[in-house]
C-alpha cells in the first residue's frame, strides 16, 4: 500500500482499484487485505487517515516514516517467485481425468489468457505509464504468450487422446487392490 500512495491520497477502496490495475495480473491483494493493512501501517505511523470523504471513505496518505519504511522495503532483495496456477494442478492429475474435460478447463483458460494478453497490449499502447510500468507489462505479455503456447503445444505432448485413464493403467490405483 504504501508504494501506491506515493502518488497521493487515496482510500481503502481507490488503493484496491490501483492494485488491481496495477498488480492484479500477478499479485493477489483483496479488499480485507487492504483495509487490514492500513490499519496496520495506520497503527505503526506509516500512513495516517484523513477525513471522511464521499460515501464515508477514509482517505490516507503516505507519512515521512512511511516513505522511509517503504524505502527500506524496496531495496532488500525479492523472494522467489512462487507459481499457484490451478490448472497446473489439475494438469498434474490429469491422467485420472476424462481427456475432453481436462481440455474443456484448458480452453476456458485460454480465453482468459488471450484476454489478459489483449489488454496488456493495449496498455503497452498507451501513454502515461513509465518504464517500469512498461516492464511490468511487457513480462505480463510474454508470460501470456508463454502460456498460450504451451496451450498450443498441449495435444502433442499429452499424446493419443484414445490413452485410458489412469486407473484404467495402473492396476495399483483399482479399487480393492493391493
Amino acid at each position: 500500500m504504501l508504494g501506491f500512495l506515493h502518488t497521493g491520497e487515496a482510500s481503502g477502496y481507490e488503493l484496491l482499484a490501483i492494485a488491481e490495475e496495477v498488480v492484479g495480473a500477478f499479485w493477489t491483494v483483496t479488499r480485507s487485505q487492504v483495509y487490514r493493512e492500513l490499519a496496520a501501517l495506520s497503527k505503526r505511523g506509516l500512513v495516517m487517515p484523513g477525513d471522511a470523504g464521499p460515501r464515508a471513505r477514509v482517505r490516507y496518505h503516505i507519512t515521512d516514516a512511511g516513505r522511509d519504511a517503504f524505502a527500506e522495503w524496496i531495496a532488500l532483495p525479492p523472494g522467489p517467485e512462487q507459481i499457484r496456477y490451478p490448472l497446473l494442478l489439475t494438469m498434474a492429475f490429469g491422467g485420472h481425468l476424462d481427456r475432453a474435460c481436462l481440455l474443456s478447463y484448458v480452453d476456458q483458460h485460454r480465453t482468459v489468457h488471450q484476454t489478459r494478453l489483449r489488454t496488456y497490449q493495449a496498455r503497452l499502447e498507451s501513454t502515461g505509464i513509465d518504464a517500469y510500468e512498461r516492464a511490468t507489462i511487457a513480462f505480463g505479455i510474454r508470460y501470456e504468450d508463454a502460456v498460450l503456447a504451451w496451450m498450443d503445444d498441449l495435444p502433442a505432448i499429452l499424446g493419443p487422446a484414445d490413452e485410458p485413464p489412469a486407473e484404467e493403467r495402473d492396476p495399483a490405483t483399482r479399487e480393492g487392490s493391493g
